[in-house]
């Protein structure tokens, strides 16, 4: 390679990409770096972009003081079932969609749709109203219900385009074998399937994990989620730097631990049905 063309790579390639990945990395960095701060450099005239002295004062007063296990204990316990209950409903849901025909079957398809134009905001009255009077409001059974309003007509959109890449014939050949339509879905579609089912589930995942406006109505002392916990150390007289930005890098580990595992799949399944054999 000659230097020229070496030097109009660094040009077009190398600093711009350098420069993206500054912008996405710089945040999570100074994140970091704030919460391992000690006090006097953390509220002091002057800023440092690396602590003269590491300390983890701020991630023991987190879990010491303040309890920050029982948010995240509720935040996993509501983002979990919510996966878990929607990936059901979708994905059998989406399923009858593709492979059945019935009478309302647009209609129901644009009621799904639908949903999605209209902010989640709008709900907060009627459910709020709904759990009060089935009391439910104030458990995390009211916020998986509220999150999956939200989470389930997405990801049967989602995972409809999935299905529609597959076959029928997939199934059928394996009725003609002699199973049923049970173990045809189950043995023969959800194999194929479940890297998209692991795509929509991650998604589902982050959303109840960042989701903050139906927890901070739904929830009291004692099943507030991530979110609300950490709006409440911004306070009117200041804001705790420090507790602040422990609980944020503490937060966003799971999620990095559920893409590191789940990549592979996850990239398969965004990228299903792209190529046409």
């Amino acid at each position: 390679m000659s230097k020229k063309s070496f030097g109009n790579r660094i040009l077009t390639l190398y600093i711009p990409l350098g420069i993206i990945l500054f912008f996405l990395v710089f945040p999570f960095y100074w994140t970091f770096v704030t919460s391992i701060k000690p006090e006097r450099e953390l509220y002091g005239p002057t800023v440092t972009y690396w602590p003269e002295e590491l300390t983890f004062a701020s991630y023991a007063k987190l879990f010491g003081e303040f309890n920050f296990l029982l948010p995240m204990f509720n935040s996993l316990l509501v983002a979990t079932i919510t996966t878990v209950v929607t990936l059901t409903a979708s994905t059998l849901a989406a399923y009858a969609f593709t492979r059945f025909d019935f009478k309302g079957k647009n209609i129901f398809m644009s009621l799904f749709l639908t949903n999605n134009m209209f902010p989640n905001v709008l709900l907060l009255i009627p459910l709020f109203a709904i759990m009060r009077s089935v009391n439910l409001l104030y458990t995390p059974t009211s916020l998986v219900i509220a999150y999956a309003t939200f989470t389930i007509p997405f990801s049967v959109w989602m995972l409809t385009g999935y299905l529609k890449d597959l076959p029928s014939s997939l199934e059928e050949a394996a009725m003609i074998d002699g199973a049923n339509r049970v173990k045809a879905f189950t043995r023969v579609v959800l194999p194929v399937l479940m890297p998209s089912i692991i795509a929509t589930g991650v998604y589902i995942f982050i959303q109840s994990w960042n989701e903050y406006t139906f927890a901070v109505l739904f929830t009291n002392e004692s099943t507030r989620t991530i979110p609300v916990t950490l709006k409440n150390l911004i306070g009117q007289l200041g804001v705790q730097w420090d507790l602040l930005t422990a609980g944020g890098i503490i937060t966003i580990i799971p999620v990095c631990i559920l893409f590191f595992f789940a990549q592979k799949k996850l990239i398969e399944g965004m990228t299903a049905g792209s190529v046409k054999g």
